[in-house]
């Protein structure tokens, strides 16, 4: 019996309608050959995020060529050629968008400690911040609901902001002491 092919999970369709892509965008930049070298690297060190969902995989692949071409204009500077090549000129167009892996865990801290102050607000004053903030109604409408003046949400809210704000200040100031030798 003859052995069957693995089944296809639309990978290898995704790697053929992305590689024209990928080495136009890079021709752009670079000779034809160092395009199509560039891109075919990044498709060899695409596979091992195959499961990932195509949109991904779209934008992991400029970001694995972008890698490609640092990793090879560091090997040139490293083998003193003499060549020099500067690895911040002119490739700052192969940008990932998407935030560092250190941006998102910063990202992921500043939440958690943004949600840890609210939760220390007073009760009426975290529930007109989040009825304002969250569910976007507007000052009168959260004074009618609560049966409370427009004035009294105003002072909920600067309150409310207040505290956030000196709260974040007295943590990244404990960040920032932490972070010193």
């Amino acid at each position: 019996m003859p052995a069957q092919a693995p089944q296809d999970d639309g990978f290898e369709a995704f790697l053929r309608d992305q590689r024209p892509l990928l080495v136009g965008y890079l021709c752009r930049r670079l000779p034809e050959e160092d395009a199509k070298d560039i891109a075919q690297e990044a498709m060899i060190r695409l596979m091992r995020y195959r499961d990932l969902p195509q949109e991904q995989l779209r934008r992991l692949v400029y970001r694995i060529a972008a890698n490609v071409l640092l990793d090879r204009g560091r090997r040139i500077s490293s083998s003193g050629s003499g060549a020099q090549v500067s690895l911040d000129d002119g490739y700052d167009w192969l940008q990932s968008p998407e935030p560092s892996h250190e941006q998102r865990i910063d990202q992921q801290q500043q939440l958690v400690h943004v949600r840890q102050l609210i939760l220390q607000l007073p009760e009426r004053c975290r529930e007109v911040y989040l009825l304002n903030r969250i569910e976007g109604m507007s000052y009168t409408q959260i004074a009618e609901r609560l049966g409370i003046s427009v004035k009294a949400v105003e002072k909920h809210v600067s309150r409310a902001l207040k505290g956030l704000r000196q709260g974040m200040e007295m943590i990244e100031g404990s960040a920032s002491r932490e972070s010193r030798p």
